[in-house]
């Protein structure tokens, strides 16, 4: 008789549960986008509920919150933080360790790799566990430059003769931590820090001081003394220019700047090889649940709102480079210049993972060392001694 009960009352919980996700969901949800996101958004969710009747009567809030700094205000208070919200690749294991992000229900999880670039994939995953759904791949950085100037883009030799001869400037930005990697990974450096389950960090994998740190800081300090060389990576903020390496977020001061001599590419080679680089991508993210049917609501949601048409239809409006594979070989897309060089550039680069806030700091002082002619005369074993600090420094930010 007790073992029928329970029976009977196992069978009810199923029919319960079958039910209220039968019934769907139709209490308040609360959405962080970017402002510029907000009526595309608005938009989708409408599309979302007329496609899905049992989320019709679904109460969704929008609220401008941009993707870096839904993490920090979610990390803040995960209670009050949005139900599904976008965020930043690099914010990834802060979140994990505050307990803001759900896990990616299996099924979706499954769809996600089979539908997705893999650096989208790896930046949503942690270890083995995905936590979030990819919505770009379009958060790096590539070469912008005149083509009336640039004869050649391929080299980084070649780019500065010519913006030398014609009076021009280069710019990039050598002081900044994201963008001095592309020398350094380039050149085969490590520099990377692992975390544990809960998102701390744990250990740092470091060997700039080595052969090819030298080798990659020596190329960072011709750079410099380059006559064409300014430091930056804004366009907006450029004058004179012949090439720059900037991001997709400026291609259209790109190519008002440029006219019909607007081009990209991807990052040039320095002395025979690569230069590399941060990949960054935007995910979204959906916040733990108590209610069942509020859970499989938000997992509906956020499946829909990174898939490839919602994407496709997210960079027309708005622009994003889209993750998802049949949404990059759209015409739109590939016709898009300044994806297309990120697009190459990708290959090559490193998605940038969580680093300890003092890091980037670090990296501005040794740029601001190399532009500053403090290395101008160094012998290899000076440089080595400089890099030697710098890796010991990183190393101590664990622990």
């Amino acid at each position: 008789m007790k073992k029928l009960l329970t029976l009977v009352l196992a069978v009810a919980l199923v029919l319960t549960m079958s039910c209220a996700f039968a019934e769907g969901y139709s209490g308040d949800l609360k959405v962080w986008v970017p402002e510029a996101t907000v009526e595309f958004t608005a938009a989708q969710i409408d599309a979302f509920k007329a496609a899905n009747p049992e989320y019709a009567d679904m109460n969704v809030t929008i609220e401008p919150v941009g993707e870096g700094d839904a993490a920090s205000k979610a990390i803040t208070d995960v209670e009050a933080a949005a139900d599904i919200f976008n965020f930043a690749q690099d914010q990834l294991a802060r979140l994990v360790a505050a307990g803001a992000l759900e896990v990616v229900e299996e099924g979706n999880a499954e769809i996600v790799k089979a539908e997705n670039d893999a650096y989208s994939v790896g930046a949503a995953t942690m270890g083995d566990t995905m936590y979030a759904y990819p919505l770009t791949s379009d958060n790096g950085y590539f070469l912008y430059y005149d083509k009336s100037v640039v004869s050649d883009p391929s080299t980084l030799e070649g780019i500065l003769a010519d913006c030398e001869a014609a009076g021009k400037s280069f710019y990039m930005e050598i002081n900044s931590g994201w963008y001095q990697t592309a020398f350094f990974f380039g050149t085969g450096c490590t520099l990377t820090y692992d975390s544990d389950d809960e998102g701390n960090l744990v250990k740092c994998n470091a060997d700039y001081a080595s052969e090819n740190g030298v080798k990659a800081m020596k190329a960072m300090i011709a750079l410099s003394k380059s006559p064409a060389f300014q430091n930056g990576s804004s366009i907006s903020n450029a004058t004179n220019v012949g090439a720059i390496v900037d991001g997709t977020w400026d291609s259209e001061a790109a190519q008002e700047l440029f006219g019909e001599n607007y081009a990209a590419a991807k990052l040039p080679t320095v002395d025979g090889w690569q230069l590399s680089g941060f990949g960054g991508f935007k995910l979204l993210g959906v916040k733990p649940q108590t209610d069942d049917a509020k859970l499989a609501a938000c997992d509906a949601l956020a499946a829909f709102l990174s898939s490839g048409d919602v994407q496709l239809a997210r960079f027309e409006a708005v622009g994003w480079g889209p993750s998802n594979l049949a949404a990059q070989q759209s015409e739109a897309v590939k016709s898009n210049v300044a994806l297309a060089a990120l697009g190459e550039q990708m290959a090559y680069t490193v998605p940038q993972g969580q680093y300890p806030g003092d890091y980037w700091s670090l990296a501005t002082g040794l740029g601001d060392r190399i532009i500053g002619k403090e290395f101008d005369d160094a012998d290899d074993a000076a440089i080595l001694a400089a890099l030697t600090e710098f890796q010991d420094t990183c190393i101590s930010y664990v622990g």
